[in-house]
């Protein structure tokens, strides 16, 4: 099963705008999402540059969102928790919460994905977890899942 990810931001395959990224604001996208199994308990949302040098560098890390869930704000805080629910885990900046898009200056365009998982039920893992971890907690849990591909270059 599929979950159609999309956000206001930019569209699928599109330049991810520069507030979005850590030459401005470096504010998360806005994101929504539909088509999730009924069964839904809880999803996870990674996102990640497979274009970064030397390996796939992480930028977002977010868990145990609600099953009723449907859409995430722009901006969300990075703290441990967010208001609406959900844990944040570690991204390859070493902080907790979004990361927005920095590829080197010169190295082309990247690609960013945005991956939503829907999972039968939340994972329990306590915030700050990086995405190995996460992934591994996830494991035979994934009803569906839905990915929003954006590019950025400097």
């Amino acid at each position: 099963m599929t979950i159609q990810l999309t956000s206001a931001a930019f569209q699928a395959g599109g330049r991810i705008p520069k507030r979005h990224t850590c030459e401005a604001d470096d504010l998360s996208p806005p994101l929504a999402w539909e088509g999730a199994p009924p069964r839904t308990k809880a999803f996870v949302l990674l996102c990640d540059d497979p274009d970064a040098p030397g390996k796939t560098w992480v930028h977002w890390v977010l868990y145990d969102l609600p099953g009723e869930t449907r859409s995430l704000v722009e901006g969300i805080p990075a703290m441990d928790s967010i208001p609406s629910g959900g844990k944040q885990g570690r991204n390859d900046f070493g902080k907790i919460g979004y990361g927005g898009p920095c590829p080197p200056r010169g190295h082309g365009t990247h690609r960013y994905s945005f991956r939503i998982h829907a999972l039968d039920e939340p994972l329990r893992v306590p915030s700050g977890a990086k995405k190995a971890e996460i992934e591994r907690a996830m494991a035979g849990h994934v009803l569906a899942q839905g990915e929003l591909v954006g590019t950025y270059s400097r």
